[in-house]
């Protein structure tokens, strides 16, 4: 038992492990993920619906969207912002490995008429001879990533953009990071709960990486049948070192905020948001 309490609290290395995939493959935890999405009251998988519309009333006056405008959307989820970018006329295509959030896309876009493009199959692999105006990546998915595929992607949207096309995505603060402790604790879910229908023990752990200004947040699920650990990892940035990681890669910034629905830039939040064009 020592030995497992051990093994459950020791710190990897940064991005030793990756496991966002079990989150939307595995049957039961995709069904509550996708329910999380579609829950418009809460921000654990995606943004409230008031957010969400506020959202899009902005990117729609930023990015002048109509009818001629090809939009598209890396880690679309259940379509949340696609469908709506299709109804103002846009072209759009969204893009997400989760099986239950694209077919509820799928569904949502054909009942409202909508021609939507979707494909289901991890935005890292993605390759189109497509040219799209706005590239977005919203509710810090770009934070998720390791280093090397943070690079492959940007260089991917260096290539998929026309040459006056925009990026838009949003990032963790590193105000953020530095107002998270790091912690260790466990509790007992009854059965039905979020990463189970078993019954099952639940190890938490946070490890902060101050050279790198990664967070790691770790949980250890044991049911009767089994043990699996899951690692989200999240890159926490300044405008500094977002612009030079996007420099790196091709990009500039030209605007920065304190989120995707345009309010202006506050040091202290836990988030921010930047356009950028190829440089």
């Amino acid at each position: 038992m020592f030995e497992q309490l051990e093994k459950i609290n020791r710190r990897p290395a940064p991005y030793e492990f990756y496991t966002t995939r079990m989150l939307w493959d595995d049957v039961y935890v995709s069904q509550r993920m996708l329910e999380l999405h579609l829950d418009e009251n809460i921000e654990l998988a995606s943004r409230t619906k008031a957010f969400i519309e506020r959202s899009i009333e902005w990117i729609v006056s930023r990015f002048n969207i109509g009818t001629t405008s090809r939009i598209c959307d890396f880690g679309c989820g259940p379509g949340l912002y696609t469908n709506r970018f299709a109804e103002r006329g846009a072209q759009v295509t969204g893009i997400d490995f989760s099986k239950r959030s694209i077919e509820y896309a799928q569904n949502a876009a054909k009942m409202r008429n909508l021609a939507i493009t979707y494909h289901l199959e991890n935005y890292l692999d993605f390759e189109t001879s497509e040219k799209f105006d706005l590239i977005t990546m919203i509710f810090l998915d770009f934070c998720a990533l390791s280093p090397t595929q943070r690079t492959h992607l940007l260089r991917n949207f260096h290539a998929f953009l026309d040459g006056s096309g925009e990026l838009l995505l949003d990032v963790c603060s590193l105000h953020q990071f530095e107002t998270t402790a790091e912690f260790r604790g466990y509790g007992y879910s009854p059965a039905h709960g979020f990463w189970s229908p078993a019954p099952y023990y639940e190890f938490q752990n946070i490890h902060k990486y101050d050279k790198e200004k990664v967070i790691l947040y770790k949980h250890t699920i044991i049911d009767h049948d089994r043990t699996h650990e899951i690692f989200n990892w999240m890159q926490h940035y300044s405008p500094d070192t977002l612009a030079a990681e996007l420099r790196e890669n091709g990009f500039t910034i030209t605007e920065t905020y304190a989120d995707v629905a345009g309010t202006p830039f506050n040091a202290d939040a836990t988030e921010f948001a930047i356009v950028a064009r190829k440089s």
